[in-house]
């Protein structure tokens, strides 16, 4: 292949270009202007959501959730530990403490057993988490029906990082809806972009209103400039909102193409040398991306298949290196199973954009397979 196939780029439609144009030609080229509030509607409609929130990226919207719920120096987090460093940075921002938490070897995310026994234990340190950021990590739903309940019952509102997962199901609802706050991104290497941007989505639209107010520069109503309180410049601009509204028209198209990619690795790869991240019954993902675990030999597996598709000029990836071994994480507390550590070293992130072809797909199984 002469072009380089890449992880998961952009993936444009048309669409994009007329929303573009009517913001250009209505002169809304600034951070403000309604092709925002009509990609917020649109995501909430979508979302089967009340209220949403258009932000510059899906960490500046963990971030407005956190100041949302309170959450300030001193106080402490719980948090997934195989994620982005995205989910948990914001915590951080607000010299609070994450409380990392390992994963179920089912669908790879927060392990709900782990939750209850960190709960438990910081309660009993007296330092009761102020909030739980749960990841639907590569599009695939947590357990929601066992974190919800252990949540409700220590009063802990549960931030949902569905920056992977936008459209994918869980019980019928879909990601970003189940907890108290969601949150969307809308990168580059998102399902659907707006070049760059995210949302936070509620019930309650008074979280939302507080999200609004502060990602504008904590600008009170007045003639004047006034400020009574710390802001920030977390607007989403109007030419990227536009952006947006083109790609909500390709989103179940582009859900369903991802998921057929990830039928065809799995078809094509087999079973018996590699494992893919299961589906629970009541789980819809949309296949962000396909990730694959190399079941023997994986120690030097990975990395002679990562050098020999980047000698093809394939894009491949490791999967996320769990938060709780980050150095910069080194002190705070963990409760670990050894799962993420071992998804770590065994898994692989395969090229998984709605633009691939299946003559791309076959090309990059023959290159994994010559190493295996």
């Amino acid at each position: 292949m002469s072009k380089r196939i890449y992880l998961s780029p952009p993936h444009m439609c048309g669409e994009e270009q007329k929303y573009i144009e009517r913001a250009f030609k209505s002169n809304w080229i600034a951070p403000v202007g309604p092709a925002i509030t009509e990609f917020e509607n649109k995501l909430a409609q979508y979302n089967a959501i009340d209220h949403c929130v258009a932000v510059s990226s899906g960490t500046a919207a963990i971030h407005l959730a956190l100041i949302t719920l309170g959450v300030g120096k001193g106080d402490e987090v719980i948090c997934s530990s195989f994620t982005f460093s995205g989910s948990c940075n914001p915590i951080m921002y607000q010299s609070a403490t994450p409380v990392f938490i390992d994963s179920e070897p089912e669908s790879w995310n927060m392990d709900p057993t782990l939750l209850e026994q960190a709960i438990q234990d910081r309660i009993r340190l007296g330092k009761k988490p102020k909030a739980i950021i749960v990841v639907h990590l590569f599009g695939m739903p947590a357990n929601m029906d066992k974190i919800m309940p252990i949540a409700k019952q220590h009063e802990i509102p549960v931030i949902e990082d569905a920056a992977e997962a936008l459209g994918s199901i869980y019980n019928g609802r879909k990601a970003g809806t189940i907890g108290d706050i969601g949150i969307f991104s809308f990168n580059g290497n998102k399902i659907i972009t707006t070049s760059g941007g995210g949302a936070m989505v509620s019930f309650c639209k008074e979280w939302i209103d507080r999200a609004r107010f502060l990602s504008s520069q904590s600008r009170t109503p007045a003639p004047y400039y006034l400020h009574e309180e710390v802001g920030y410049n977390y607007q989403l601009s109007n030419i990227c909102a536009s952006i947006g509204l083109g790609q909500m028209h390709v989103l179940e198209e582009r859900i369903k193409t991802r998921r057929a990619n990830f039928c065809t690795y799995k078809n094509k790869l087999g079973e018996e040398q590699f494992s893919f991240q299961l589906e629970a019954e009541n789980s819809v993902s949309n296949r962000w991306l396909t990730t694959v675990l190399i079941k023997s030999n994986f120690e030097h597996k990975v990395g002679e298949v990562l050098t020999q598709l980047e000698t093809k000029n394939i894009e491949g990836r490791r999967l996320w290196k769990p938060m709780h071994v980050q150095p910069i994480f080194k002190n705070a507390p963990a409760y670990v199973n050894g799962v993420s550590e071992s998804l770590f070293l065994k898994g692989l992130c395969l090229p998984s954009g709605s633009n691939l072809t299946e003559e791309e797909i076959g090309f990059i199984v023959d290159n994994i397979r010559s190493k295996m």
